[in-house]
């Protein structure tokens, strides 16, 4: 399997409305804190743009929902893999994405036989605090070795200046939030992410 080079990570349908016509064809919708009602109204919205741009969305944490709404694919942190019926996912169809931090991680997300594993932060993020120290490029190369054929996406205060580095040491794919949805003008720089990670495409 082979994911696109630009991931995007966004936290609502408006966003993916706003971003995924430009030529976005992978989005994360990492949505925290709603209601049921509203979570099904953000992924229903959400897909029905996506279908129409040819764009694979993959939903976080919520894998029922991701089953019930037919998504592309299902990312889970490590807690959520420890709780998700991964047999459902499967019988589903779903893709399974897992996030990893560290080596008992990395060993834990490889015996659940995902699509692609994520490794981060490589770089200081201000998403979220975060208990683990920056990855650093090297460790990039440590993981590819590591998870071998399976797709390896890199997150964590990734910029444009950043991806060349990122894609050298081995990674598939870079994840981004902050430096797209947290820019003066989001649209106009995921169009500099789309042309930057062309080469890779």
């Amino acid at each position: 399997m082979k994911l696109d080079p630009f991931y995007l990570i966004v936290d609502s349908a408006a966003w993916i409305q706003r971003l995924v016509p430009l030529g976005v064809k992978l989005v994360q919708l990492r949505i925290k804190d709603q209601g049921d009602a509203s979570l099904r109204r953000e992924i229903q919205a959400a897909k029905a743009v996506c279908e129409r741009h040819g764009c694979q969305l993959i939903l976080n944490d919520y894998w029922r929902l991701a089953i019930e709404k037919d998504c592309d694919f299902v990312h889970l942190g490590q807690e959520d893999l420890a709780e998700a019926d991964l047999k459902a996912i499967r019988r589903a169809g779903l893709k399974l994405g897992l996030s990893t931090h560290d080596d008992a991680e990395l060993e834990t997300a490889l015996e659940a036989e995902p699509d692609y594993v994520a490794l981060g932060p490589i770089y200081p993020t201000i998403l979220k605090a975060m208990k683990w120290a920056p990855q650093g490029l090297d460790r990039i190369a440590v993981w590819k070795r590591r998870v071998g054929g399976l797709p390896l996406v890199a997150i964590g205060g990734l910029t444009v200046d950043r991806i060349a580095g990122v894609f050298d040491q081995g990674a598939e794919s870079a994840a981004v939030v902050t430096d797209i949805t947290r820019n003066a003008h989001p649209e106009a720089r995921a169009l500099e992410w789309l042309a930057a990670t062309a080469p890779w495409r």
